[in-house]
């Protein structure tokens, strides 16, 4: 409220803004104690903005704001008057968030009379809100006798002040911010949480959080001139890089994204929010503390506002402050490229295949993130490392610090953060009883997989990453059933070389030792993006332009990867099978791009591959249709429950909403995959299963009862299902599936787990 025939309060010549900013800052860093620190900061206030009073309010529970520190009122009112939000002039600039800058104070409709206070001599009044992490914690005023209107410099000083006196006020304890808001301390108590089952196993060690949170240690300014110059260069650097995010093509052709990042561009762009930085810096603060300031002002005033549009701008205002604070202080966006523990739980909100395998899998031991399914690519990358994962544990990231100890279960889908003592030695346990199971598994490694009427089973990997020869040389293991050949160069900015890819497959066949290895085709595209293919925006990627389809389109891909597959098995056998094949056509322009590598070897004089067979994966329906064409052409297929089961029930695989609406364990799965293996067997082509499906004991288990002989799986995964192969009686279940293939139940799981008890089947 100004008025014109006011006269202007003008600053102090003497004292500059940053002179009392490093004054504030020498008092705040003294040994005494909080209050006494506190008096003497409201004195040195009250000198540099020449007033006769400065006063501090402080937040208690219960809306309520008691006066803490004052220079210029009775003594006997510290701590004895208190405010409720929204009473008073104090109450009224800690309801709206906003200053409060008045002539005559006492006119004003919302002032509250104390008379412990003595304030009634004077006129002149500015409240400021003291905010920390977007929340009101107190209230700075400043008062005198004459009546005028303070400065908007002023109000700026005491809007940075504000800032400064707000760490310290949470550093030490002069507020609670649990007592504040009604809650207690979500980061210092022990939190459970259920989430999504995305990979089986248990894990404790220390959390680390995939994008590390920026702590500014430095609020004051030593040279205002070179903390502007490193603010402009990090809004370059800033605007640069939502430059580029616009020019991708995924964002590009979507209109839906570019409004987004067009929105962000504004931000970047916003004079007021430039200027209001700046005018920080200049007013005593570092860059990184001008940020967070105009930040806090900008979400209080906006949070204030009716309009969902301003309110939903918060969220980008705050994301971008966040990436401008990574642009000042160097730092990565990822912890990946940092320092890591020994052993650790890694906590994201959400994470991409590349961004997983950026990660030193000796080290980390489990993940937890607030989005994923069990069926999304980086799930099936997570059991391929044998790493404990759990989704869909929403706000996680927020409420976990680096260096807390983090316990996750991947078998039964549940998370402990910072967990209770009992809980740690109850985890404890049972990672010494997994390690005894495992070391039983171990030892029956010379067993064969043969069940207990005598069918041999062939259990295969599922290998794409950090193989081990360990884990082809067991004798219960036939061969790969299925290597990911795409998931050694997510990360690659180019397309690999031939000779890149001779390299890799040679070191898999060699690993081999003649065991059979089915080599999978470039399965890119979907949610496993590469830099090197330009995929663009599609609304359903998982039926999208990936797979076999990118290499139809831009054969150089498919041709290179053939020729590197001829090349290292040369004088061996050579197993290829081709993915998301959705019509026999495609798999006859496939197979015609392989054998024509395979003629330009034979032509350039090469070693050939000793024999070669050439498969299919069964993961889209429509192929279901064409499969007795499809079988006069193949010499094997190998069903891929992943995507077979995403599209036969429109279910997307990377929704944590939809992972458990549907069960696998049900009639029409099961009537699929024995209508599958009973077609395979008429026409004399080997089928064998890959998806993640064949996983579990109990899921392997109906597989088995389907008439399934031949199974691949994730090494981890050998042990507890060959335990439950030993232990069935494969011809007891295929009669009881005959009955419960003919229901029309949502699932059969209950029965199939009941046979397993009646049956004495292990599926642990």
């Amino acid at each position: 409220m100004r008025s014109a025939s006011v006269p202007r309060l003008e600053a102090v010549k003497s004292v500059t803004p940053l002179a009392l900013l490093r004054k504030v800052r020498d008092v705040m860093n003294t040994a005494a104690r909080p209050q006494t620190r506190l008096d003497k900061l409201v004195r040195v206030i009250a000198w540099g903005l020449q007033s006769q009073v400065c006063s501090i309010y402080l937040a208690r529970g219960g809306d309520i704001f008691e006066l803490a520190a004052s220079e210029g009122l009775h003594k006997e009112a510290v701590h004895a008057t208190k405010l409720e939000s929204g009473e008073g002039l104090v109450g009224e600039v800690a309801a709206m968030a906003q200053p409060l800058n008045l002539a005559d104070a006492q006119s004003h409709e919302k002032f509250a009379f104390r008379p412990e206070t003595g304030e009634e001599q004077f006129s002149s009044f500015v409240g400021v809100p003291i905010l920390y992490s977007h929340k009101v914690i107190g209230v700075l005023v400043v008062q005198s006798t004459d009546a005028k209107i303070y400065s908007d410099e002023q109000i700026e000083i005491l809007q940075t002040v504000a800032m400064v006196l707000a760490e310290m006020a949470v550093s030490n304890q002069l507020v609670d911010l649990n007592e504040i808001t009604g809650k207690k301390d979500e980061l210092l108590l022990s939190q459970y949480y259920t989430g999504a089952k995305l990979s089986a196993g248990l894990a404790k060690a220390v959390a680390v959080l995939h994008r590390p949170r920026i702590d500014i240690d430095k609020l004051v300014a030593d040279d205002p001139d070179a903390e502007e110059l490193r603010l402009s260069r990090a809004i370059v650097e800033l605007q640069a890089s939502v430059d580029a995010l616009l020019e991708r093509s995924a964002v590009a052709n979507n209109d839906t994204k570019r409004e987004i990042m067009e929105t962000y561009r504004m931000f970047t762009q916003d004079k007021g929010w430039l200027d209001n930085m700046n005018e920080a810096i200049r007013s005593g603060l570092t860059a990184e503390a001008a940020v967070k300031k105009v930040q806090e002002q900008m979400h209080a005033r906006m949070a204030k506002q009716s309009s969902l549009y301003i309110k939903e701008r918060i969220q980008d205002l705050d994301d971008l402050s966040l990436r401008l604070l990574y642009h000042l202080a160097g730092k990565t966006s990822t912890a990946a490229q940092t320092e890591l523990p020994e052993q650790f739980i890694l906590i994201a909100r959400s994470l991409g295949p590349a961004e997983l395998l950026e990660y030193d899998h000796e080290k980390l031991k489990g993940v937890i993130v607030e989005e994923g399914s069990a069926s999304s690519h980086i799930a099936i990358i997570a059991r391929m490392m044998d790493i404990p994962m759990v989704g869909g544990v929403q706000e996680v990231s927020s409420l976990v610090q680096s260096g807390d100890m983090a316990i996750v279960d991947g078998d039964h889908g549940e998370v402990y953060i910072r967990p209770p003592e009992d809980v740690e030695q109850a985890i404890d346990e049972h990672i010494e009883h997994r390690r005894a199971r495992d070391a039983r598994y171990a030892a029956s490694r010379d067993l064969p997989a043969v069940t207990r009427d005598g069918h041999t089973i062939s259990l295969n990997l599922n290998i794409g990453l950090y193989l081990d020869a360990n884990q082809l040389d067991r004798p219960d293991v036939d061969g790969v059933g299925l290597y990911r050949t795409e998931l050694p160069y997510l990360a690659s900015s180019d397309i690999p070389d031939v000779e890149e890819q001779k390299k890799i497959y040679g070191e898999v066949l060699r690993h081999a030792k003649g065991k059979r290895v089915i080599f999978r085709s470039f399965d890119i595209g979907g949610d496993k993006q590469v830099p090197y293919v330009k995929i663009g925006a599609e609304e359903n990627p998982a039926m999208g332009w990936r797979a076999t389809r990118i290499g139809l389109d831009r054969p150089v891909i498919l041709r290179r990867q053939f020729r590197g597959l001829i090349r290292a098995a040369a004088g061996q056998e050579l197993h290829v099978m081709f993915p998301f094949i959705a019509e026999v056509s495609e798999f006859d322009a496939t197979k015609a791009l392989f054998d024509r590598e395979l003629e330009r070897a034979k032509v350039e004089g090469q070693v050939l591959p000793k024999s070669v067979k050439v498969g299919s994966m069964l993961e889209i329906p429509s192929l279901l249709y064409q499969l007795p064409a499809l079988l006069k052409r193949v010499d094997f297929v190998s069903i891929g429950s992943n995507d077979l089961l995403q599209f036969l029930f429109a279910c997307d695989r990377g929704s944590a909403r939809m992972s458990s609406r549907y069960d696998r364990l049900s009639p029409v799965v099961m009537n699929i995959v024995s209508e599958i293996v009973e077609r395979c067997t008429e026409a004399e082509v080997d089928v064998g299963f890959c998806g993640d499906m064949a996983n579990k004991p109990i899921e392997a288990m109906a597989l088995l009862g389907c008439g399934v002989r031949c199974i691949s799986v994730p090494p981890p995964a050998v042990g507890p299902v060959k335990a439950m192969i030993r232990s069935l009686n494969v011809k007891e279940l295929s009669e009881y599936m005959e009955y419960l293939r003919s229901l029309s139940d949502h699932s059969i799981r209950n029965q199939l787990e009941q046979f397993a008890r009646d049956h004495g089947v292990d599926i642990e």
